[in-house]
C-alpha cells in the first residue's frame, strides 16, 4: 500500500512539469508570422529613354537588387514573364513603410522614372530566403 501512495505521490508531483515542458515546446515549435514588405513595379511614365542609356539604367538597377541583398533588406527580387502591366516585384525586409519606401527609391529605374511602385505589407513565415539578417553568401 505504501508503494502505491509512493508512486501516486510521484505522479502528482511530476505531471504538472512535464504538462510545462510540453507546452514549451509546442511554442517552440509554433511558427512566427512575420511582416514584409511586397513592392509591386510598374512601368513608368519615362521611358523613352536611347537603348544605351536603358541598358546602363537596368545595370544599375540590377546592382542596386545585388546590395539591398546583401544587406539583408531585400529578400525577393524579379521580373515578370508575360507582357503585362506588372514588370517586377520586390519584398523587402524592414520596419516600416517608410523605411521600404526610401529603399525603393534608391533604385536608379525608380529615381529614372522607368519604374513606379505600389507598397503593400505581406506576411510570411521567416524561413529560407525569408530568414532576418543578411545572406550566408552574396548575390552578386
Amino acid at each position: 500500500m505504501k508503494r502505491l501512495y509512493l508512486c501516486l505521490f510521484i505522479l502528482i508531483i511530476t505531471t504538472p512539469s512535464l504538462l510545462a515542458q510540453k507546452d514549451q515546446a509546442a511554442k517552440k515549435t509554433e511558427p512566427q508570422i512575420r511582416q514584409y514588405w511586397f513592392v509591386m513595379l510598374t512601368a513608368g511614365d519615362n521611358r523613352s529613354q536611347d537603348s544605351a542609356t536603358a541598358q546602363k539604367i537596368q545595370e544599375a538597377h540590377l546592382a542596386n537588387i545585388g546590395r539591398l541583398y546583401n544587406e539583408g533588406k531585400l529578400k525577393v527580387a524579379g521580373p515578370f514573364g508575360d507582357d503585362g502591366k506588372w514588370i517586377g516585384l520586390f519584398i523587402l525586409d524592414c520596419a516600416t513603410r517608410e523605411e521600404a519606401e526610401k529603399l525603393v527609391k534608391t533604385d536608379p529605374a525608380v529615381a529614372a522614372g522607368r519604374l513606379v511602385y505600389e507598397i503593400h505589407p505581406w506576411y510570411t513565415v521567416p524561413t529560407g530566403s525569408f530568414e532576418p539578417g543578411k545572406p550566408k553568401s552574396p548575390l552578386f
